[in-house]
C-alpha cells in the first residue's frame, strides 16, 4: 500500500462507518484475509487446497450473523472491521439455525476437522462470562498489507469509546499472542488461557473493566 492509502485508511479507521448487508461481502473479504494466518483457525479449518476459500465462506456465514446481532464497524475504504456483539445476543444457537449453517461449518472444516471446531465452541461458550451485561469483542482484524500502522488500534479506540458511552465493560478472546499487548494498552487484562484440546492453540480471554466517565 501506499503511504497515501496507509494515511487514509488509518484516518478511517478513526472513524468507521456502520457496515450494512451491502458491505458483507466486501468485510468478510476483509476478515479473511486478516485471519490468513491466525493459529486457532488454522487449527479448525480445513488443511486442503481449499483452505483459504474455506476461510473466505466461512466469514461470509459470520457477518450475516454479526449484521443480525450486533455491529460491524469499518473504514469507509475497507481494509479492516470490528465486529461487537452485545452479551444478550449471546447463548446457546436454536435447533433450525444449526442445521441451516451446518453444510458451511462442514464445508470450512471437512469432517475430520469438525470435532476442532465443536471443541472451541464450546470452551469459548463454558468460558464466557455469564454477567454483567457487557460488550463483545468478536473479531477485530486488519488486512496483512495493512497491519502495523495503527490502524487497528484506532479501531478498536472507535469501539471502545462507544462501549464507555454505555457504561459497559467489554470481554474478547485474542487467538494470537501478538495481539495481547495491543489490548492490554487499551485496558484488557487477561482473566484466562483457554486451550479447546491438548493439541489445540492457547487463546488468550481478556476482559475490560468500565471505565468510568468525566
Amino acid at each position: 500500500m501506499t503511504d497515501e492509502e496507509i494515511l487514509a485508511l488509518r484516518r478511517g479507521a478513526e472513524a468507521p462507518l456502520a457496515a450494512s448487508p451491502a458491505d458483507a461481502g466486501a468485510v468478510a473479504q476483509d476478515l479473511a484475509a486478516a485471519f490468513a494466518s491466525d493459529p486457532v483457525f488454522n487449527w479448525f479449518l480445513r488443511a486442503d487446497s481449499r483452505h483459504d476459500a474455506a476461510r473466505r465462506k466461512l466469514f461470509n456465514l459470520l457477518i450475516g450473523m454479526a449484521l443480525a446481532d450486533g455491529e460491524v464497524f469499518r473504514p469507509a475504504a475497507g481494509g479492516a472491521a470490528a465486529i461487537w456483539l452485545p452479551s444478550e445476543s449471546l447463548g446457546p444457537t436454536p435447533f433450525l439455525q444449526e442445521l441451516r449453517v451446518l453444510p458451511t461449518i462442514l464445508q470450512a472444516t471437512g469432517f475430520s476437522r469438525l470435532p476442532r471446531m465443536s471443541a472451541m465452541r464450546a470452551i469459548m461458550d463454558e468460558h464466557h462470562p455469564k454477567a454483567p451485561p457487557h460488550a463483545y469483542l468478536w473479531f477485530l482484524g486488519v488486512r496483512p498489507e495493512a497491519q502495523g500502522f495503527g490502524v487497528g488500534s484506532r479501531l478498536l479506540a472507535h469501539g471502545l469509546a462507544r462501549v464507555d458511552a454505555k457504561g459497559l465493560p467489554a470481554y474478547l478472546e485474542s487467538s494470537s499472542p501478538a495481539n495481547v499487548p495491543l489490548y492490554r494498552r487499551h485496558g484488557f487484562e487477561v482473566v484466562e488461557v483457554l486451550k479447546a484440546r491438548p493439541d489445540a492453540p492457547e487463546m488468550w480471554a481478556m476482559w475490560r473493566e468500565a471505565q468510568p466517565q468525566g
